[in-house]
């Protein structure tokens, strides 16, 4: 096993080099005991059957949260979350990749609940040097309470895509060339949480938590990382992959296959783009929405 400074990696080394270090440094997730701490919310955050299942619960004293171990440089998170059943309006629950400080690097999925029978809305955002305000919204195509679902995120030097059980439903290019940040240099954690924002969440805050429901619970499993990990004390530990598939996710993109199911979510499940928000923009759509959205 060897190691060597992510820092110098990110100043020195040239994209191939940083891909290859990236490549050796997989990491496979998969035990909650090992791979996530509990950051709030007491009792109400569980890790059950020896690691392999976690529960996050809301009731109107408090929300829950965890969050990984490890940060990761550039990868695919996969995680099975199972949400909220019944009426969870006013609640959300999050799924995302953060550094922080003021200037922090994020990649977020929120699920918004809402009243029984109605659809959650999937909010997506990502934030490059502190910047956000690129959310699209999302109806999903199933009911994510009834089963365990796969959320992922892959994260590379040209692009991050969003994908809902292996179906991208959305793509950001690295468009630094003209201008647009794009997240690069800062190591990312996962979080995740569940929390009651019923001042917002629900009909922009019409729809209000109805605590007789509560606690409200979110299950996940079947967490996977193969990814690039930031190691303690500013290095990255170098591993051997388990196999050519945990690598792919270093130049994934969309094949035809891809562009099409894209297509098929932005056009039937869509219900909020940042890019076509043009009384948010009026003096114009933001330069990185000019590129077609389904390459």
């Amino acid at each position: 096993m060897s190691s060597f400074s992510c820092s110098s990696i990110l100043s020195s080394m040239p994209l191939f080099a940083l891909l290859i270090a990236c490549l050796l440094g997989a990491s496979m997730g998969g035990n909650f005991f090992q791979d996530f701490d509990i950051t709030w919310g007491d009792q109400r955050a569980k890790i059950l059957n020896g690691g392999q299942l976690l529960t996050l619960s809301l009731d109107k004293d408090s929300g829950s949260g965890f969050r990984s171990k490890n940060e990761y440089l550039f990868g695919r998170i996969d995680m099975q979350i199972k949400l909220v059943s019944g009426n969870s309006a006013g609640t959300v629950t999050t799924y995302y990749l953060s550094s922080q400080g003021p200037t922090h690097d994020e990649i977020d999925f929120e699920f918004l609940g809402n009243v029984t029978g109605e659809p959650y809305t999937l909010h997506t955002n990502v934030f490059s040097q502190g910047k956000g305000n690129k959310e699209q919204q999302f109806y999903l195509w199933f009911d994510p309470t009834k089963a365990f679902h796969t959320y992922s995120i892959v994260w590379n030097q040209q692009r991050i895509i969003f994908l809902v059980d292996n179906i991208p439903i959305r793509v950001f290019h690295n468009s630094e060339s003209i201008g647009v940040p794009f997240p690069t240099k800062q190591p990312m954690r996962i979080y995740s949480s569940l929390w009651n924002a019923d001042d917002w969440a629900t009909r922009g805050g019409l729809v209000k938590t109805d605590w007789t429901q509560a606690p409200f619970t979110a299950s996940y499993r079947n967490f996977k990382a193969p990814a690039c990990v930031r190691s303690p004390g500013s290095s990255c530990t170098a591993t051997s992959p388990n196999s050519v598939e945990d690598s792919t996710w270093q130049v994934q993109a969309l094949d035809a296959s891809g562009r099409n199911r894209l297509r098929w979510v932005q056009q039937k499940y869509m219900i909020y783009n940042y890019c076509s928000d043009l009384k948010r923009f009026p003096q114009g759509i933001p330069a990185e929405c000019k590129r077609s959205r389904f390459l």
